[in-house]
């Protein structure tokens, strides 16, 4: 099973962006969904996560713009607004399951005029 996010890009300062990742298959006891991020020179860091009864969790520095939900069993979504050119980074979607964490490719977003 692989996750596969799409919706990353180039825009403005101010823009918005909504980022989305499925996985192919079916994946056992997802305990929470998230989006990690890492800029250049910069390690990995959470950005938002939910669980699965829908609680969620955002990095101080994204709360009241970004918005992460939980479309269905397999499919999250993180809707990015107000984008600032240090939110530029590349994304990546992350499930943990009771079995293990499952990681997509990533995608690129870039905030610059």
């Amino acid at each position: 099973v692989q996750l596969q996010a799409c919706g990353g890009g180039l825009v403005q300062p101010g823009g918005s962006l909504r980022l989305s990742c499925a996985a192919s298959g079916i994946i056992l006891s997802i305990n929470s969904m998230g989006w990690y991020r890492q800029a250049p020179g910069k390690q990995r860091e959470l950005v938002a996560s939910i669980t699965r009864s829908g609680s969620a969790n955002l990095a101080d520095s994204v709360k009241g713009r970004f918005v992460i939900s939980r479309n269905n069993a397999f499919t999250v979504s993180l809707q990015m607004d107000s984008l600032k050119p240090e939110d530029t980074a590349v994304y990546y979607c992350n499930f943990k399951s009771s079995y293990g964490d499952y990681w997509g490719r990533g995608t690129q977003v870039t905030v610059s005029s």
